[in-house]
């Protein structure tokens, strides 16, 4: 999970129930609810682009070997690094899939979008998203981010809500990746929703060993977290709740170019975004940060357990 810099140009099946349908989400496996039309090709294959972070890297993966079961030929380029690299790359042709998070792409593209359901969000992106991208149909997992303290931290400065940060304005320390500082889900939107303005903002990892150590360490009273993070539960932090609804819906859904976006593309990726649960991408992630298995491997193991792929 450590943060690497892009350097350079980057890079010059059994059935599953389908979900019922809602809104611009999975409809069937026909690769409907997605939002945009065909024209685009597969055939001479995909190079999947990955974000930063282990659940990221397992997603990439995971559309990797469905895709490969679907006779695409892929190729998987991890851990590239933010959206601010991740998209350029998409528009300019050097990536051209990735997975994404319906809300934090959303608000990437529209800072001041107001669209809070998965299908309202679904709409708001296929209007959002620049010409020659779009959006697939997104799946049943859900990661969001969180904001986290310790349970000695919330018993000290009575912390239950996002709202109740900007009694301590001035004393407290935040952690998070250093885009955090700058998007409104993060401490732009803290301070314009909830008036909460900290001592310092601690420039650290998304979700990673970083803010979490620094957070174990006392070094940061707040951090920012992912939901599906086992660790939350592991070491007993508390989430802070978000009564304004500061943190949008962020279930997963393919980006892709379109011109990869062909109906084996669709049909192989709505097939997984129906099968796979916010309960197993939580499993998934702790395989890789706690068990120390390779994002790959995991990635391969589940599809093949769900009839997705046969296990090489």
């Amino acid at each position: 999970m450590n943060r690497r810099t892009l350097l350079g140009g980057l890079f010059a099946a059994a059935t599953v129930p389908a979900l019922a349908a809602c809104s611009s989400g999975i409809t069937s496996l026909e690769g409907g609810g997605g939002s945009g039309g065909g024209g685009g090709s597969s055939a001479d294959g995909i190079v999947i682009g990955t974000a930063n972070f282990t659940e990221n890297q397992i997603l990439g993966h995971l559309y990797a070997v469905v895709l490969e079961e679907a006779g695409v030929k892929t190729t998987v380029r991890p851990n590239l690094g933010t959206r601010e690299i991740l998209i350029p790359a998409l528009k300019g042709g050097d990536i051209d899939l990735l997975p994404e998070y319906q809300g934090a792409l959303l608000h990437y593209l529209d800072a001041k979008a107001g669209a809070r359901g998965e299908g309202d969000m679904q709409n708001a992106l296929a209007i959002a998203l620049p010409k020659g991208l779009q959006v697939l149909a997104y799946g049943r997992a859900e990661d969001s981010d969180a904001f986290a303290v310790t349970r000695g931290t919330a018993e000290k400065y009575r912390l239950k809500s996002l709202a109740d940060l900007a009694a301590h304005n001035g004393k407290l320390v935040i952690g998070a990746a250093p885009e955090v500082k700058k998007r409104t889900v993060g401490a732009v939107g803290l301070k314009d929703e909830y008036g909460v303005e900290f001592k310092e903002f601690k420039s650290l990892d998304s979700s990673g060993p970083l803010v979490k150590g620094a957070l174990k360490k006392g070094d940061v009273d707040v951090a920012n977290l992912f939901t599906t993070d086992t660790d939350i539960a592991a070491e007993n932090w508390v989430v802070l709740t978000d009564p304004k609804n500061l943190i949008p819906g962020q279930h997963i859904v393919p980006l892709i170019a379109d011109r990869k976006a062909d109906s084996t593309v669709r049909k192989a990726l709505a097939r997984l975004g129906s099968a796979l649960t916010t309960e197993d991408l939580t499993e998934l992630n702790r395989l890789v940060d706690k068990d120390k298995k390779d994002p790959e491997d995991v990635a391969a193991d589940w599809a093949a357990a769900h009839k997705l792929a046969k296990r090489k």
